[in-house]
């Protein structure tokens, strides 16, 4: 594919386009002062521009062309329907400014939207403002200081596992909070030693990812919320990894005060490239006060939106959050329903251990025990020092996309598989195959996957050197 830049393509004189006369008025000549004559623009004609650009949007990889295996992420397919949903014009040329009058389409959908998540989680009251799951977690951990400075207690730390997601001790940090990192098992479970010992009366919370980042259900997690009950503090869940628990078990059964969803990561809104996202924070009755505003309410004439909260938190996003996105998760709750949400998780957590089982034995597993919604396989004991970077280049040759990898931190070497549910018996079967075939390369022709990737459009790149030293080329190839 030809992969030149749009300026290696130009060729003087190959632009013939010109202003047309309008309504006899002819605005070609227009002064030479407002003609800018220092910029190098490429000189190339429609067809090379359309050529052009048309087989730069080929080069791009996402789940409408193959299978998205990233752990921690949840790159699952986006349904057309919710495209379509979001699209109707009455949604998209809606304006945030329009009074909520004229707007109760909207409103409802948010309204519902929130009933919808309080009956998923268990949870009494939801704000759909956060702008991603790690904005959902900045708004739990402001809720949590507004909770201990209603109540006059000043608490300054707050217990992070280290099978979090990375973003959690990001947004205590930016709240001004201490972070105490709790380790985890072999095994892969919370080390209830090392957290009573951390447990004192300084600790407003605990945040913990639920399954964790190694796809795993933590087996002390009652223990746990009834161990920071005891104590006075709160417990908050990262439900970045709803889909493997939704309609299964809900997260207040689980003893959890305060949590975030990801709309992009459970309830198949789209994902990646920066955004947009959505992730809406829930919480328990006595902390549904402290909710951000505007809350939407229902009464007998409709819904509105409600500021008038006096403890509240405050705005944490203009208007109503990426309504969207929300607009998008409504659809799919609606379209699958309770027993369709149950079906999402369980087929979710059957294929991360299917996969699980059939390459277990072909790369090495750090933590043998059933998984969830996910998985974590390393390179431990591959030969000819090869290792998880070169495993990931070489599956992009088999036109698939890689794992994430190198996290979890505490796994070394990570490669981090999560199938989703949206994945067929045949497309699990085939990303088992490739990646036998890649070990299989391992020991036969090293060679061949140490140079890795060799038929994508770019091949190996030194990201270390690529981050912090970027070549930008701005106004033409030579400059």
């Amino acid at each position: 594919m030809n992969t030149e830049l749009i300026f290696e393509i130009s060729t003087p004189g190959q632009n013939h386009y010109a202003i047309p006369s309008w309504d006899g008025e002819d605005y070609s000549n227009v002064p030479d002062k407002y003609i800018r004559k220092d910029i190098n623009l490429p000189d190339c004609s429609e067809p090379e521009v359309v050529r052009h650009y048309n087989n730069l949007s080929k080069m791009n990889f996402g789940v409408d062309n193959g299978m998205y295996p990233l752990g921690s992420c949840t790159m699952k397919y986006n349904p057309k329907i919710n495209e379509r949903v979001a699209r109707g014009k009455g949604f998209s040329s809606l304006h945030p400014l329009t009074g909520f009058d004229c707007a109760q389409g909207a409103l409802k959908i948010m309204y519902e939207l929130t009933e919808y998540l309080c009956s998923i989680t268990g949870l009494s009251g939801f704000t759909l403002s956060p702008a991603a799951g790690s904005h959902g977690e900045l708004t739990g951990v402001m809720v949590i200081k507004k909770y201990f400075e209603s109540i006059g207690d000043r608490r300054d730390t707050i217990l992070i596992p280290d099978s979090a997601h990375g973003t959690n001790p990001a947004s205590v940090a930016m709240c001004g909070f201490k972070v105490k990192e709790v380790p985890s098992t072999a095994e892969g479970d919370v080390d209830m030693v090392k957290f009573k010992e951390l447990l004192d009366s300084n600790v407003a919370a605990m945040m913990l990812t639920s399954p964790n980042t190694l796809g795993l259900f933590d087996r002390n997690l009652i223990e746990i919320g009834d161990a920071l009950h005891r104590n006075g503090s709160l417990f908050y869940g990262d439900g970045a990894n709803l889909n493997a628990t939704a309609g299964r078990a809900r997260f207040s059964d689980m003893g959890f005060d305060l949590m975030h969803i990801n709309l992009h990561k459970t309830f198949s809104t789209p994902h990646g490239g920066g955004g947009p996202g959505s992730g809406p924070m829930g919480v328990a009755e006595h902390l549904v006060k402290f909710l951000p505003v505007p809350l939407v309410k229902k009464t007998d004439n409709g819904y509105y939106p409600e500021y008038n909260i006096p403890e509240s938190i405050g705005r944490v996003h203009s208007f109503q959050g990426n309504f969207s996105i929300c607009l998008r998760a409504w659809t799919y709750i609606r379209m699958l329903g309770y027993e369709g949400l149950r079906e999402m998780s369980d087929t979710a957590v059957l294929n991360a251990n299917y996969l699980m089982s059939q390459l277990k034995d072909v790369y090495n597993l750090p933590v043998d025990r059933k998984c969830m919604h996910e998985f974590v396989l390393n390179d431990k004991g591959l030969p000819s020092g090869i290792t998880t970077n070169d495993i990931s280049k070489r599956i992009l040759d088999y036109g698939l996309h890689s794992p994430t990898v190198y996290f979890p931190l505490l796994i070394h070497g990570a490669m981090m598989i999560e199938p989703a549910e949206t994945e067929t018996f045949l497309s699990l079967n085939h990303f088992i195959g490739t990646m036998k075939k890649i070990r299989k390369e391992c020991d036969d022709d090293p060679g061949l996957v140490l140079g890795a990737p060799h038929t994508t459009p770019v091949k190996r790149v030194d990201t270390v050197l690529a981050a912090k030293k970027p070549v930008l080329i701005w106004g033409g190839a030579d400059e």
